[in-house]
């Protein structure tokens, strides 16, 4: 699989990181408030790096502030897509989805304790060419839950989501019970996204917070596997050079399918993973943000 441009013309972003990079700037632990984050956004968008770029995504208690950044810009510019994050569940799409009305809308994201519920909310509520993912506490997901979740998901039109990271050393998962949610989705051709504590492409320990992080390319690569110890040992892979060399020798159609199933993941950084492919010799510098060269 080529993952640079080539020598001549201009720089292109591989397919394997196209779309990859949902802008969760306004989330914790980035904070960034909406009136900077809504700018900020559109120079991502405007980017030569745009093609790695999602949308902007906005909790359903923040699209007030949203539309009032919004409206304050100078109105120049394509529509805003955003990403819907319903973090308080069902109760709030049909409210949400209304507020949202003035936004080109990407997808929702509903988090819920009862996947059933959810869908069928989705399935009364959603419009039909708006995507959902829905996401259900990692506590819900142990044992013989994850198999009834990702079996009620696999028969609706959503994907799944989970959380990979957190403010707290326990909101990140270990490398198997992380293994047991990609290769259920894969045993059962589930796609999924994943959010929080990825900002980085591969494994580390965060030398301030002691917290330790998945690696972005760990999980693309770990996507691509369906026995549950081969996937953990993918995720617990810390040298980048290993990584970069696995990711330069997937085919094109390893690609589609890694993609088909790890479709975004939300981070507070679009400069960092971009950054980090850059240093990995896995996308051109001039793919990165000019700020940070």
């Amino acid at each position: 699989m080529s993952t640079t441009p080539a020598a001549t013309g201009a720089a292109v972003v591989p397919p394997l990181f196209q779309g990859l990079f949902d802008d969760a700037a306004v989330f914790p632990p980035g904070n960034l408030p909406v009136a900077e984050a809504v700018p900020a956004h559109r120079a991502h968008r405007a980017a030569p790096y745009a093609d790695a770029v999602g949308p902007l995504l906005c909790g359903a208690g923040r699209l007030g502030e949203l539309t009032a950044a919004v409206g304050a810009a100078d109105g120049t510019g394509p529509r805003l897509r955003v990403g819907l994050v319903l973090p308080g569940g069902s109760s709030e799409l049909g409210p949400a989805l209304a507020a949202a009305a003035p936004f080109e809308l990407a997808g929702v994201e509903l988090a819920t304790r009862d996947a059933r519920e959810a869908v069928a909310a989705l399935d009364l509520l959603l419009p039909p060419d708006v995507p959902a993912v829905v996401e259900l506490p990692r506590e819900l997901l142990r044992g013989d839950g994850l198999e009834e979740v990702l079996d009620v998901l696999v028969d609706s039109p959503y994907r799944a989501k989970f959380r990979t990271g957190g403010v707290v050393a326990g909101a990140f998962p270990d490398e198997a019970e992380l293994a047991g949610f990609l290769t259920g989705c894969a045993q059962r051709g589930l796609p999924y996204k994943c959010t929080a504590g990825l900002h980085h492409a591969v494994r580390h320990t965060d030398p301030v917070t002691g917290f330790e992080h998945h690696g972005f390319l760990n999980v693309l690569l770990a996507a691509a596997e369906t026995d549950p110890k081969a996937a953990a040992e993918v995720l617990a892979e810390r040298s980048g050079e290993v990584l970069a060399e696995a990711v330069r020798e997937l085919t094109d159609r390893q690609v589609t399918a890694i993609r088909n199933s790890f479709t975004a993941f939300g981070t507070c950084s679009i400069a960092e993973p971009l950054d980090d492919l850059a240093a990995l010799g896995l996308l051109s510098p001039a793919l990165t943000p000019q700020e940070d060269r």
